[in-house]
């Protein structure tokens, strides 16, 4: 099954795709990731629309079966919760048009699953991906690290699962 992790925001949005099976090593394998950068120079809608057609373009392309994203916690900061919030109502569009299931991880899940600590920083579960995955350098731009950190965290989370509908 092709999963599909994004980190939504409306400046960077990241994703990393997976493909998860049982005759796979570990039962998952970390296929690619990337980052989707809409400039501040356009308007709000605009930059969701570019958001929403770069997603579209790799739903049309990799075929998930799957989407995974963190789901929106606490911000400091008024602004960014309602633009992080707006970017994920576009995934969840998105997969509505695709039927695709989505699921959300919160951010402690993600931090336990991937360092066993659930508070652990950034930084350290940048460090746990690049024991764990093959990244090639994707793990430089946080976005990009935090979509592969919720999608592998999915795939270990759901490794026990009945394989039957892949």
């Amino acid at each position: 099954m092709r999963i599909l992790a994004i980190d939504s925001g409306l400046e960077r949005t990241g994703y990393a795709l997976f493909d998860k099976g049982k005759q796979l090593k570990n039962g998952f394998n970390y296929l690619h990731s990337g980052l989707i950068h809409t400039d501040k120079s356009l308007t709000k809608e605009n930059r969701l629309l570019k958001i929403y057609q770069s997603l579209s373009q790799i739903v049309k392309t990799d075929k998930p079966r799957r989407i995974v994203m963190e789901q929106l916690f606490f911000f400091k900061n008024a602004k960014t919760v309602i633009s992080v919030a707006q970017a994920q109502g576009v995934v969840l569009l998105l997969a509505s048009q695709h039927t695709i299931p989505l699921e959300f991880l919160t951010p402690l899940q993600i931090k336990q699953i991937i360092t066993g600590y659930g508070r652990a920083d950034k930084k350290s579960v940048q460090k746990m991906l690049k024991l764990t995955l093959p990244h090639n350098g994707e793990l430089k731009q946080d976005d990009v690290a935090d979509a592969i950190a919720c999608g592998a965290a999915y795939c270990y989370l759901n490794q026990k699962l009945s394989y039957k509908s892949e």
